[in-house]
Order: C-alpha cells, then structure tokens, then sequence
C-alpha cells in the first residue's frame, strides 16, 4: 500500500501556484503554437518587433526581461527561420534595430489569430474580464509591467 503524500503545505505558497499556473498556460500554449513551432519567448520578441520596428536589442531583452546574452541567442534563431532581420546602427556595432521579415510579417498574423482564441480562453477560465483585470493588478503589485 503507498503511503499518503501530503503536499498541502504548498498550495499557499504564492510562488508555488505561480508556477503551477504558468506551467498549465506554456502547455497550453505550445499544444496552441506547435503547428507555427513558436514558444513563448519566441512569439513575444515577434509581438513586441510588430509593434516597435526598428526597437534596438537591448530595450528588447530589458522589456522581456531576458539578459542580453541569452535574447542574442533567441534572436539568432529567429533570424535564422528567416522571421526577423536586424539593422546595425551607424556609430554602435552593438546596437541593432529589430525588424520583421516579410515571413515573420505573416507568421505574426497567425499567430495573433491563435493568441487571441488562447485569451479568450484564459478569460473563460478565470471567469470574465473583470477577473482577469483582477488578476493582472495583483500580478503587478509583484512585478510591475516595464510600460
């Protein structure tokens, strides 16, 4: 006979469920992407280039709160499937621009059209937007949004 595993002591620890939670969500999400064969980090950086072209490396790892080192990496990648391109800025050989490719243009589009069914989803889940408004402003009060 198995012995009784208790884990009940966890169930109030804020980090505990935190990463219960967002283990769920980046399951969900991957079983929602595996088609566009995108993660979670990966469709970020092509969500936040859609809506800041030409953004610099930098601002973008700090957005994301990604070390520098490692969005080199994630960026390379997604240069390499041909889905951004960087620009070198003229007096910094550090500093690149961030850009869409015309095939990361189109991937954005997909994928936009599957995080949205994704949200709305989530929404569902918590029980409306006014939860979800809810939930968002207690996530802030532990880590502020970089807006």
């Amino acid at each position: 006979m198995a012995a009784r595993f208790d884990a009940s002591a966890m169930n109030k620890v804020i980090g505990y469920r935190l990463r219960r939670a967002q283990s769920y969500i980046f399951q969900q999400f991957d079983e929602r992407f595996a088609r566009l064969k995108l993660r979670p980090a990966e469709y970020s950086v092509l969500e936040l280039i859609a809506d800041n072209p030409g953004c610099q490396q930098g601002t973008m790892a700090k957005a994301l709160g990604i070390k520098r080192a490692n969005f080199v990496g994630l960026i390379q990648g997604l240069d390499a499937r041909g889905l951004t391109a960087r620009d070198q800025q003229p007096g910094d050989k550090r500093a690149n621009a961030l850009y869409l490719t015309p095939a990361g243009q189109a991937m954005i589009v997909e994928a936009r059209e599957i995080q949205a069914e994704f949200e709305r989803h989530c929404v569902e889940l918590l029980g409306g937007e006014a939860e979800r408004d809810h939930l968002l402003t207690l996530l802030d009060r532990l880590a502020p949004t970089a807006d």
